[in-house]
């Protein structure tokens, strides 16, 4: 009996220590003994960043289930004035204590939509019944169908603007020095501002794009950028934010400040749920017809979830450059119609802050996953799928900064990478990109010459050189390695560690 259990210990630390053998970790990012994540800073202080405080309500709530106030089946033949004097008629309804005013159900039918819908006030969720609700975008006339929009933008609080202090402020920093910390207090809503400068751009490279017709030269007073953060503690002179910096604040290239500021005109608590949404087409090349299924704009801790998109010209969802705090989870984006060239078929976009894509999937699309120009992060695409891709996924031009994609598996390219002339000089896509544990036919990832890095970490793909030569390789790390990489998932792993779950 001495001999079996001492055959059993030894067989379990075989068996332990194959497992063990198969799992490998990042040497960014690694599990401590205690099972929490540990970061690791490179010689300036920069180290991946935390994206755990992104989508709906930064994750720490989850996305409700708001109780219907009202109904609508398709009749008559004027299905959109149906629907829009709902949203209209719910837009005066008192909002309730979480922002809400109540859900619309569109019952199952098809609904004709000839034009576009319009929800321009908080607190509205519009939800069908699955795939049996199916709006339909009849006739031409490139439009965004259900387009989510508020008005105005963020407007500078005067007399509150300080300068940061610290001559270096590193990747995935949560706190730095200010001139003036008694212009702020606890909760309140700040822009990190970082200017443009000529040395900036000339240390890029991006006033020497190689010219061809239409080409533009990056300008530095078109690459001031702002972050929005909001302050979570003071001490001393040290603020703390609820989100980390994710381009490094650099003296040499005009430092950074910071500022109080107002966005009263974007709306929130917004939801799109559980509905088919197709366009109409003429034939496969068509382009005057459906081109955003889901537009939204200027609106924060809003959603989109369980909706399907067919046809449609550019994308199933649109997040505009002051979208902030929007969760994008189990849409699917199928069948696109339009010629297969430069702006079509992105079929998630996202050009704002702290937006979360998650669990989606796309097909025959061309940049299914994709942000544009300067969108300043943190931002995440998670566990999403491209099929049939015809173009590559990732940062697409002029300088994203902070974007994770964890876990996407496409059978086209991922690429993080100088564009060049592309278009009219993109030039540099992205900065401080993670790819975590993705799957790809082909995968690109190099270093801008300054401000950053781009890291490719358990990626399996063939590793290629990039449209351009000659520009630095990025941060590899386990490309193709047998094993797992652990975390398995950067997202998961660090929304636990914040006390947030991935709400299914």
């Amino acid at each position: 009996m001495k001999l079996k259990s001492v055959f059993i210990a030894y067989l379990l630390m075989l068996i332990h220590g194959q497992l063990a053998a198969q799992q490998w970790q990042s040497s960014f990012v690694k599990i401590d003994d205690n099972g929490k994540l540990t970061y690791i800073a490179d010689s300036k202080g920069d180290i991946i960043p935390d994206f755990s405080a992104v989508g709906y309500h930064q994750g720490a709530k989850p996305i409700p289930l708001v109780k219907v106030i009202m109904e609508v089946s398709p009749s008559g033949n004027n299905h959109q004035q149906q629907i829009q004097d709902a949203i209209d008629r719910v837009a005066k309804y008192p909002l309730d204590q979480n922002g809400i005013r109540g859900a619309i159900l569109l019952k199952k039918g098809t609904y004709q939509i000839p034009g576009a819908i319009n929800i321009n006030t908080s607190g509205i969720i519009l939800r069908g019944e699955g795939l049996s609700t199916k709006l339909i975008a009849t006739g031409a006339g490139q439009r965004k169908l259900i387009n989510v929009n508020g008005n105005g933008k963020p407007k500078e609080i005067p007399n509150t603007r300080t300068k940061i202090t610290d001559n270096y402020v590193p990747v995935g920093a949560k706190s730095f020095h200010i001139e003036k910390p008694s212009n702020f207090k606890v909760g309140d809503a700040l822009m990190i501002y970082r200017p443009g400068t000529d040395q900036w751009i000339k240390d890029l490279k991006m006033d020497q794009i190689d010219a061809r017709e239409g080409t533009v030269q990056w300008k530095a007073a078109d690459y001031d950028l702002f972050f929005e953060r909001k302050i979570t503690a003071i001490k001393g002179n040290e603020v703390f934010l609820d989100n980390p910096v994710v381009m490094a604040m650099e003296t040499q290239y005009g430092g950074g400040e910071v500022y109080k500021f107002t966005f009263d005109g974007r709306i929130n608590e917004v939801g799109i749920e559980d509905m088919l949404i197709e366009s109409e087409y003429q034939s496969d090349t068509d382009e005057d017809h459906g081109w955003d299924a889901i537009s939204m704009n200027r609106v924060e801790n809003a959603w989109v979830s369980n909706v399907s998109s067919k046809y449609f010209g550019y994308s199933c969802v649109n997040l505009g450059g002051m979208s902030k705090q929007v969760t994008v989870k189990h849409c699917t984006s199928l069948f696109p119609k339009s010629k297969i060239e430069g702006g079509r078929r992105y079929s998630f976009n996202n050009d704002g802050q702290l937006n979360l894509v998650m669990n989606c999937t796309a097909d025959e699309g061309r940049h299914d996953y994709v942000t544009g120009a300067k969108v300043m992060g943190p931002n995440v695409f998670y566990n999403c799928r491209s099929t049939h891709a015809k173009a590559d996924i990732g940062p697409h031009h002029r300088w994203a900064a902070g974007t994770l994609y964890d876990n996407i598996t496409t059978d086209g390219e991922i690429n993080i990478q100088d564009r060049g002339n592309w278009g009219t000089g993109h030039g540099w896509a992205g900065v401080n990109q993670v790819l975590w544990n993705c799957i790809a036919a082909k995968v690109t990832v190099q270093n801008p010459y300054v401000s950053g890095k781009n890291y490719a970490i358990g990626v399996t793909a063939q590793k290629t050189n990039g449209r351009l030569s000659g520009r630095p390789d990025g941060v590899w790390e386990g490309l193709n390695q047998k094993g797992t990489l652990m975390p398995k998932s950067l997202f998961e792993k660090q929304m636990a560690e914040a006390g947030k779950k991935i709400q299914p």
